[in-house]
């Protein structure tokens, strides 16, 4: 053991170095390092700063003898700008600064996918270091405690060290030259690492005045012989100039090797040859060795990023620091992180910054509650790759406007699988060389596939044990399950936070059992023993018959064994046949598909999109608690996540990650869904289940399929779905693959408003019944619907706005969409507030109007003399012969005069009452019907009154009539006023 290794056991706990300060609410002792800049081009106001200060003491040089990654006998301390000060007259400053240039904005580069946060959006602007704890060798190779959600929190609180300090002395006192870095997928590395480069960029890290990043993975992939400095100059070459002084001055290098499990390093002299020369070519990993060995620039440091499982490759004689990575272990880090990402400026796309700022706030809000009660929800953000996932999954739920939606639910976890493993792979030293995705889709795919049919999200040890290690056989399998176990498990498997279950694992995002399982079935690795024999037998025959049967050719022609050839050329037929059996696979995924999509017992649930949504924020309201466990799992999503991971770009991404999907398969599956998925679709679907088939629909991303699935569906009803911005974009884009006219769209009671029937426009304008009741529309929207009646393609013929606070203003737009419009016959204005003054404003523009054929009038608060108007306009009306005016302040004197107003003669009926004259009215069950469907919404105090009104009325004319017949019809009718009545007195109606 080294005497560095030695000094760390023999020091106290308390003694490392903590941080300056902690974040607020943060429980016991644990301290956090956090780093935030403030937003580019946002006056007034910045991100909150939480940066560390480092620590003033001046550090001492070392010598060239090195132990432990540390030196042994200092020498004078120098200044910290004595190293530039002798660069200034030379061209080297200049190389240094162009350097710094070109890494600042090599490293500032985002992915595509954190273009959605907003336009000011950047690493060095918004960024939130995980902690970091130091640790040990002894601790990293003894077992590591049961995996519970306690042991993974109460880990990081001792021994945190911050980003900065890594290269302090150590508890002897000696500077600290070699550090390595470690931590699971998903911790952070690589991001912590950008994030470092650009903070020395910016003059943020001035212990060091040159830093040359490498990654493993490029250095892995040349063998060829090459000089340290030949390697600098061939990836930056503006450092040409200040290749002469490393290694003869005091330049003060850092080294960063990020991702060293790419590399197989030898440091057995037998193994890599020592060098001291940086003009020397040798291979690139022995140029690592010697760097790490401290034979090669001894003054230089080195920051070394790896997994758990290669830790160990390197010597713990040449490490002076080991560092874990410990993700987001305080919830505050978590919020911090969600604070910044969904609060950036123009993170909405939205012109309005201050609704977007609004729901931009509510957002966060309801996460950081969600977060604070839901514990299950904060195991999964430890990560802060979820993190990540959580962010971008809110932001597509939304803040998605555009038609079509610019991404899928499918490519957002296709995406993020992407950018945490993308060209990684399990075991650089294994000679299988399995891609890490390959390797998880095939092992916890499987667990997630038995998980989803089961309907079981909680896994027990011995269900990962049988599910893991039943198939292990040879020490190659074993030595993989072991790698997967220490770097990829916990980023798919976390301990479950529900009482009684802190010994079982779920997935650490619920969907990711879903997405898993969809790749596991799409991916064909779901076989029965027979499937997966029967694939092997056929390519050992398939290989032996080509073979045999080429050398009995040429045995043929010398000898007369003509049936031999004969005889082996039957062996083909064997591969050939298992083809044509192995294209049933794709009838089977096709069947599996729809079956899933397609389950009754799941009619009723929430539309999926909503369920992640409150997977993600919580449920409102007495529901069960998040971490409660709940009677049926639901896993909507499975089917929904098989048709995504076939569309072209996730397969072209999935490819990447080394899990092929061909295109031949994917035609074939998508050929077999004709038969399955569009035909139980034509059954007749309830809304919320008609939302996941139309999202599945947008998510398979195949337009044809898409087209011929909705020209089935003539009648669409979504109604009491919560039509987000989102569901709006999915709606237009999928229904937007055709042309055909809709029948019916029901949108009733779906939180529309001004914006959702801006995006819905195109689809509207199709619809011949629409159904838009009880959505809080008001003038603004009643100001597009009026754009929609007015526009040359229309075919709207019954509209309906009940239960909207249309008012005066709406009603004028509704008027002039009436004088203008040629196909609308039917619409149905009940109880959206119109008053006298509106409906005097409808009755001017009625006259313009020739197609008109019902307008309802209904709960508007009308008065005699509007009701009156109405009534005289519509006599004159060409096709108008209905009006509803029920349940408006009318008075007995009005009800007499439009008696005389409503005879069949004149061509118009007004209904207005239960009674006609001395005779029940023929509308008297539709007018209780409309009451008893729209009372839930309405006053019911003013219903009761005017139900008593109407019970007068009968009774009056029940006495009137001395026909026995007509008696019987009043007694009828009046028995269901005085049943509702009654109901709603006790209110039970």
């Amino acid at each position: 053991m080294s005497r560095a290794m030695q000094c760390q056991s023999c020091l106290p706990w308390g003694s490392w170095m903590q941080l300056r300060r902690s974040l607020p609410g943060s429980s016991g002792t644990r301290s956090v390092y956090l780093c935030a800049a403030s937003v580019p081009g946002t006056a007034g106001s910045t991100f909150l700063r939480k940066i560390l200060h480092a620590s003033s003491i001046s550090l001492p040089r070392g010598s060239v003898r090195h132990q432990g990654g540390s030196h042994e006998r200092p020498i004078q301390p120098r200044s910290s700008g004595h190293g530039l000060s002798q660069l200034r007259n030379v061209a080297s400053s200049d190389a240094i600064k162009k350097h710094q240039k070109s890494l600042s904005a090599w490293f500032s580069h985002q992915p595509n996918e954190e273009r959605q946060f907003g336009p000011s959006f950047s690493l060095d602007a918004v960024h939130v270091d995980p902690v970091i704890r130091e640790s040990s060798l002894e601790e990293i190779l003894k077992p590591s405690p049961d995996l519970t959600i306690q042991n993974q929190l109460q880990q990081p609180c001792s021994q945190v060290i911050s980003l900065q300090n890594l290269f302090d002395v150590d508890a002897c006192g000696r500077q600290v030259k070699n550090v390595v870095l470690y931590g699971t997928v998903g911790t952070g590395k690589s991001t912590l690492i950008k994030k470092m480069v650009v903070d020395w960029c910016h003059g943020l890290l001035p212990r060091f005045e040159l830093v040359i990043p490498f990654s493993c993975e490029d250095l892995s992939h040349s063998h060829a012989p090459i000089s340290l400095r030949r390697l600098i100059t061939k990836k930056y070459q503006h450092l040409r100039d200040v290749m002469p002084m490393l290694g003869t001055s005091n330049l003060k290098v850092l080294f960063i090797l990020n991702g060293l499990e790419r590399l197989n390093l030898d440091f057995r002299l037998a193994g890599t040859e020592l060098c001291c020369d940086p003009n020397e070519p040798v291979p690139p990993s022995a140029i690592v060795v010697n760097l790490l060995r401290k034979y090669l620039l001894p003054e230089a440091s080195i920051i070394v990023t790896t997994r758990p499982s290669a830790v160990r490759r390197i010597p713990g004689k040449y490490v002076g620091r080991y560092a874990e990575i410990c993700g987001f272990s305080d919830t505050n880090l978590q919020k911090m992180y969600f604070q910044m990402r969904l609060s950036q400026p123009g993170c909405s796309g939205e012109n309005s910054a201050g609704s977007s700022s609004g729901e931009q706030e509510n957002l966060v809000e309801m996460l950081s509650r969600n977060l604070e009660r839901h514990n299950q929800i904060a195991a999964a953000c430890f990560l802060p790759s979820y993190c990540w996932l959580v962010c971008t999954t809110l932001h597509f739920l939304y803040f998605t406007r555009t038609v079509p939606p610019s991404q899928t639910l499918t490519g957002i976890y296709t995406s993020f699988l992407r950018l945490n493993f993308s060209g990684e792979v399990l075991d650089s030293t294994d000679p299988t060389n399995i891609s890490m995705m390959k390797y998880v889709a095939k092992m916890v795919g499987k667990l997630a596939y038995e998980g989803v049919m089961s309907r079981k999200t909680c896994f027990s040890e011995d269900d990962l044990q049988q599910c893991f290690e039943v198939e292990m056989k040879t020490e190659s399998e074993l030595n993989l399950l072991e790698v997967f176990r220490s770097d990829v498990f916990r980023f798919f498997l976390t301990p479950c936070v529900q009482p009684g279950k802190e010994h079982t694992f779920v997935f650490t995002i619920p969907a990711m059992q879903e997405y898993l399982a969809a790749l596991y079935v799409v991916l064909g690795e779901k076989k029965t023993l027979a499937q997966r024999v029967g694939k092997e037998l056929s390519e050992v025959i398939g290989k032996v018959s080509e073979d045999v049967a080429v050398v009995m050719s040429i045995i043929s022609k010398v000898l007369p064994l003509r049936f031999l050839p004969v005889l082996f050329n039957l062996l083909k037929i064997f591969p050939r046949y298992f083809s044509r059996l192995s294209s049933k696979d794709r009838d089977a995924i096709a069947h599996t598909m729809a079956e899933e999509l397609f389950k009754e017992e799941d009619y009723y649930n929430d539309d999926v999109l909503d369920q992640i949504n409150s997977s993600i924020l919580g449920m409102e309201g007495p529901m069960h608690h998040p971490d409660e466990a709940r009677d049926d799992e639901v896993f909507e999503l499975f089917p929904i996540f098989m048709g995504g991971i076939l569309s072209r770009r996730n397969r072209a991404i999935l490819e990447q990650l080394g899990c092929s999907i061909k295109n031949l398969a994917a035609f074939e599956i998508a050929k077999a869904m004709k038969k399955t998925v569009i035909r139980n679709s034509r059954k007749g679907l309830p809304p919320s289940e008609l939302m996941d088939y139309l999202f599945f629909l947008h998510e398979f991303q195949n337009e044809r399929f898409t087209a011929e699935a909705i020209r089935s569906l003539r009648t669409v009803n979504l109604s009491s779905v919560r039509m987000t911005p989102l569901k709006c974009s999915v709606l237009a884009s999928v229904m937007g693959t055709t042309c055909h006219e809709v029948e019916e769209l029901n949108l009733t009671s779906c939180n529309l408003d001004t914006s959702s029937l801006r995006i819905l426009f195109p689809v509207l304008l199709r619809c011949k019944a629409l159904h838009l009741q009880l959505n809080s529309l008001g003038s603004d929207a009643c100001k597009e619907i009026r754009d929609l009646l007015l526009h040359d393609k229309c075919v709207v013929s019954k509209l309906r706005l009940a239960n909207n606070p249309v008012g005066e203003q709406g009603a004028q737009y509704l008027a002039e969409a009436l004088a203008g419009n040629h196909s609308l016959t039917h619409l149905s204005l009940l109880h959206t507030t119109l008053g006298d003054r509106g409906a005097e404003v409808i009755a001017q523009h009625l006259a313009e109007n020739q197609h008109l054929q019902e307008l309802n009038l209904g709960y508007n608060s009308l008065t005699d003399a509007a009701a009156l108007h109405v009534v005289e306009v519509a006599k004159k009306h060409a096709t108008l012969d209905k009006v509803h005016l029920y349940f408006n302040d009318i008075s007995e004197d009005g009800k007499q005069a439009l008696h005389s107003l409503r005879m069949d003669r004149d061509g118009v009926r007004a209904l207005v009452f239960l009674t006609a004259g001395t005779d029940v009215s023929d509308y008297w069950s539709h007018i209780l019907n409309v009451v008893q469907r729209n009372l839930p919404f309405w006053d019911r105090e003013r219903v009761r009154q005017h139900l008593a009104l109407i019970l007068q009325d009968l009774e009056s004319s029940r006495r009137q009539t001395a026909n026995p017949w007509r008696k019987a019809k009043f007694l009828r009718v009046e028995s269901e006023v005085k049943k509702m009545l009654g109901k709603l007195q006790h209110g039970t109606l």
